[in-house]
């Protein structure tokens, strides 16, 4: 499969409730994820449609496109970040992908 094939098709985020919901309410527009093979510069390019996801089913779903994306390190994220980064992958000494999503609607 080539890098424009993964493109044209929409990124599948899961997420949780919590974050979901504030994905839905326009209070988040970005998300951060551990960097690597699945968000990186080449799957999360701007421009790419992104499908935002409660969970795993196919109840709740919402659409957008992604306008940024950065690798920062987990260190240089402010006060509230790096206590999550540091809650989920038990260390700030991690590359982050840092995604931002714009034009979120629901797909319902």
């Amino acid at each position: 499969m080539t890098t424009n094939t993964i493109n044209n098709k929409p990124l599948f985020v899961p997420l949780e409730t919590e974050f979901f919901e504030l994905f839905e309410s326009g209070k988040k527009t970005e998300e951060l994820r551990l960097y690597g093979p699945r968000w990186n510069e080449k799957t999360c390019a701007p421009g790419r449609a992104v499908t935002l996801s409660k969970g795993y089913g196919k109840q709740a779903r919402l659409t957008g496109k992604i306008y940024k994306f950065k690798k920062q390190h987990g260190s240089l994220f402010g006060s509230t970040y790096r206590e999550q980064i540091e809650s989920v992958y038990g260390s700030l000494d991690v590359e982050i992908a840092c995604i931002s999503i714009c034009s979120i609607e629901s797909l319902c």
